[in-house]
């Protein structure tokens, strides 16, 4: 068996409820098939590059995957057939990352700094006034 990272882009207007329904699809059609999936992450709703069958912004899911390229080959194939899909694309790895991808590592980190931000005038002003103190 071989190692794949699927990443699906759904419609906008689907709700996150049913792209969950899209990973369990995904999921049982691999199980199916007598392979495994791994991880799965939701990346959001993103905006889109450019307009795609009148979608400016998808629901955007990575999927880890070990599996036989007969099981990738037919999940292909049903998520060509799934109008809810708008684009897929499925690469070949040589191992399977357990950590968090870039982008939601990416975003788990905006939200640590927005947090942080958020929090900072009454952080800043004890550290200034510690500091000077000194």
């Amino acid at each position: 068996m071989a190692y794949y990272e699927h990443v699906l882009i759904a419609r906008q207007d689907i709700s996150p409820q049913q792209v969950d329904a899209l990973v369990e699809d995904v999921t049982h059609t691999i199980n199916e098939l007598g392979g495994k999936v791994g991880k799965t992450e939701y990346w959001g709703l993103r905006n889109l590059a450019y307009r795609v069958r009148k979608n400016r912004k998808g629901h955007y899911c990575l999927i880890n995957i070990d599996a036989s390229p007969e099981a990738v080959h037919e999940l292909e194939r049903r998520q060509r057939i799934n109008e809810d899909v708008l684009r897929y694309m499925t690469i070949r790895v040589d191992e399977l990352d357990n950590e968090p991808s870039p982008v939601l590592a990416r975003r788990d980190r905006d939200e640590r700094r927005r947090a942080r931000r958020e929090g900072r005038d009454d952080v800043d002003v004890g550290e200034d006034m510690s500091s000077e103190e000194d």
